[in-house]
C-alpha cells in the first residue's frame, strides 16, 4: 500500500477525513472539507497544527499523530508475531503496523484499512477472574483481537495492557468486539512488566498516586482498581450517551510538537510553548502540566515522555487531558532516567522555577503569575509524606522519595 484513508469520528458518526500518501503529504477529502472547514473543529481534525483545508499538507516525516494509533512495545510485538514478521524497527514495519494494526486505537482517529482488515474471534467473553488469572485464553484472545496496547517508553512498552469494553452482563472483551448498543463501559487493564516485587510495587502504587494527585488538586478521571496484581482503570476518552458511543479525540503532547516517533525527544518548554500556540485558552493548562511535573519530580514518575500527557479534544473544548500513566516509576528494576525535562534543568538536580517561568510565559499568562502560583503549593509539596500515607502508598516509596520531596521544596522556595 501506498497510501492509508484515516477515518474520524466526529458527530456521532465516522468518516472517511483524508488520506496520506506514503512520504509525501496528507490531504483532507474534499467532501469532508466541503463539510467542515468552516467548524474547524478540533475533534474534526487528523491533530491540532492540521486545519481542515484543502491545502497539501507536507511534512519532512511522517505525520506525528501517526504515532499515537500505531502499536508499540508488547503491542507491536504481539502483532509482528501474530503476522510472522521480525521487528527491524524501521520505517517499513511502521508502516505495516499503520496500514493494518491502527484499527482500535484510542480516541477518534483510525486507519480505514486496518478496520476493513481485520478478523475478529467470536467470543462470548471473559469474566473479571479470568482476566485477573490471566487466563491462557484470555491472553491468547486479546492479543489475536488487538487488544493489547503499548506500555513504558524506557523498554519499548512491554507492560502488558489491554483495551478491553465490559458488556451488559459484566463480561470482558477486546475494544471492537461488540455491538455499540452491548457495551456497558470502557477499560484500559494493565498488568505488572515481569513477576518481580519491584514490578508489582510499581502497579499497586499506581492507584493511590492517583489520589495523592487529587488531593494535590490536579486533573484526574474516576479512582483505579487495583486487585491481584491487575490494574482497572475507566478510560476517559470513551462515554457511552443512551446506547451509543462517544469517541472523544486524543493527542499526545509528542505530536502536536510535531515529534515523529516513540520516546524521549522534546523538552517540557516544547510542550508549553505547543500549548500556547494550539489550544484556544492555554494558561490553565500550563499551570496544570508545569504542577504536574513538580509532582513528577517529588514523586519519582520518571516515565515522564510526550506521549504520557494527551489532549482530550470533546465538542464543548480541548484541554489536557486527565493524568495518566502516573506510578512510582523510579521503582522500576530497569532503572528509568527521566524522560522529559526543562531547559532549565541540570541532571541530577531540581529545576530553576524561575527560568522555568520565564520560558512558559505566554499572553494571559506573565511570568510573576507563574511564580506566584507556585507560593501555595509548597506547602502541599512538604505535606506529601503525610497524604502518601493518608491514601496507602507503600512506607518504602515513602521514605525513598523523602530527600527528593525537601529538595523540591527548596527549590521552590527559590523560584
Amino acid at each position: 500500500m501506498k497510501e492509508v484513508t484515516i477515518a474520524i469520528y466526529h458527530n456521532g458518526a465516522w468518516h472517511q477525513a483524508a488520506q496520506y500518501r506514503r512520504n509525501q503529504c496528507l490531504t483532507y477529502d474534499i467532501d469532508y472539507v466541503v463539510r467542515f472547514m468552516d467548524e474547524n473543529h478540533p475533534m474534526a481534525r487528523v491533530g491540532l497544527d492540521f486545519d481542515i483545508n484543502f491545502e497539501e499538507h507536507s511534512r519532512d516525516q511522517w505525520p506525528p499523530f501517526f504515532f499515537d494509533i500505531i502499536p508499540a512495545g508488547a503491542a507491536r510485538a504481539a502483532w509482528l508475531k501474530r503476522q510472522g514478521l521480525a521487528d527491524s524497527e524501521d520505517a517499513e514495519t511502521d508502516w505495516s503496523l499503520l496500514c493494518f494494526a491502527a484499527n482500535f486505537s484510542p480516541g477518534n482517529i483510525r486507519i480505514a484499512s486496518a478496520v476493513e482488515r481485520f478478523t475478529l474471534t467470536a467470543h462470548p467473553g471473559f469474566t473479571r477472574e479470568e482476566i485477573i488469572e490471566r487466563n491462557i485464553e484470555f491472553i491468547d484472545y486479546a492479543e489475536a483481537n488487538g487488544a493489547i496496547v503499548a506500555g513504558a517508553s524506557s523498554v519499548q512498552g512491554q507492560s502488558p495492557k489491554f483495551l478491553l469494553v465490559q458488556d451488559l452482563n459484566g463480561r470482558w472483551h477486546a475494544e471492537g468486539a461488540l455491538p455499540e448498543e452491548n457495551i456497558k463501559k470502557h477499560w484500559l487493564v494493565k498488568f505488572p512488566r515481569h513477576r518481580l516485587d519491584a514490578d508489582r510495587l510499581v502497579l499497586k502504587n499506581e492507584a493511590p498516586y492517583y489520589e495523592v494527585a487529587r488531593d494535590f488538586g490536579l486533573k484526574v478521571g474516576a479512582p483505579l482498581c487495583f486487585e491481584a496484581d491487575t490494574l482497572f482503570i475507566e478510560r476517559f476518552d470513551r462515554n457511552i450517551q443512551g446506547r451509543q458511543v462517544v469517541r472523544y479525540g486524543l493527542e499526545s503532547a509528542s505530536s502536536i510538537c510535531g515529534w515523529s516517533g516513540f520516546g524521549p525527544g522534546i523538552s517540557n518548554d516544547q510542550i508549553c510553548h505547543a500549548m500556547a500556540r494550539l489550544l484556544k485558552q492555554p494558561q490553565p493548562d500550563i499551570i496544570e502540566f508545569l504542577r504536574r511535573d513538580m509532582l513528577n519530580l517529588a514523586l519519582g514518575n520518571v516515565d515522564n515522555h510526550g506521549r504520557n500527557t494527551a489532549y482530550l479534544k470533546t465538542p464543548r473544548e480541548t484541554s489536557i487531558s486527565p493524568l495518566f500513566d502516573f506510578a512510582p516509576m523510579f521503582m522500576d528494576p530497569e532503572g528509568i532516567p527521566r524522560a522529559a525535562r526543562w531547559e532549565a534543568e541540570k541532571r541530577m538536580a531540581m529545576p530553576d522555577w524561575g527560568a522555568v517561568a520565564e520560558s512558559i510565559c505566554c499572553p494571559g499568562l506573565a511570568a510573576d503569575e507563574i511564580r506566584a502560583l507556585l507560593k501555595p503549593d509548597i506547602a502541599k509539596v512538604e505535606r506529601l509524606p503525610e497524604t502518601m500515607d493518608k491514601y496507602g502508598v507503600d512506607q518504602v516509596i515513602i521514605d525513598r522519595l523523602t530527600k527528593r520531596i525537601g529538595d523540591l521544596v527548596l527549590s521552590l522556595k527559590d523560584a
